[in-house]
């Protein structure tokens, strides 16, 4: 999920990564919570991982900037997480929205 997902954010808007997971978890049967799950591990790394490489490449400046504006706090780290769990929440919802369309096709 989370290389499909890499790939699709690279030449479309960022959130083509549930339509990554949504698309793998149709292709692929799990249960609910499972699906939901992996989605939100898969994209959760993937997006802290990506987070941190931006910010760190800057050495945290423009983290730090908007975690004040934002957050009211100096706190490039909680950015970087809050950034990551929204796009575990994204893909782990699209994910689990695709394991109940398969599972609703299966049943029709």
């Amino acid at each position: 999920m989370a290389l499909l997902s890499f790939s699709f954010c690279i030449f479309l808007p960022w959130w083509s990564i549930a339509i990554a997971c949504f698309v793998v978890a149709i292709c692929i049967p799990q249960k609910n919570w499972v699906s939901f799950i992996a989605g939100f591990i898969s994209l959760f790394l993937l997006w802290y991982g990506l987070s941190f490489w931006m910010s760190f490449q800057n050495g945290h400046i423009l983290a730090n900037r908007i975690s004040k504006f934002i957050l009211l706090q100096e706190n490039s780290f909680l950015l970087v997480f809050i950034t990551a769990f929204i796009g575990g929440i994204v893909g782990g919802f699209s994910a689990l929205s695709g394991t109940l369309i398969r599972k609703n096709f299966n049943h029709a």
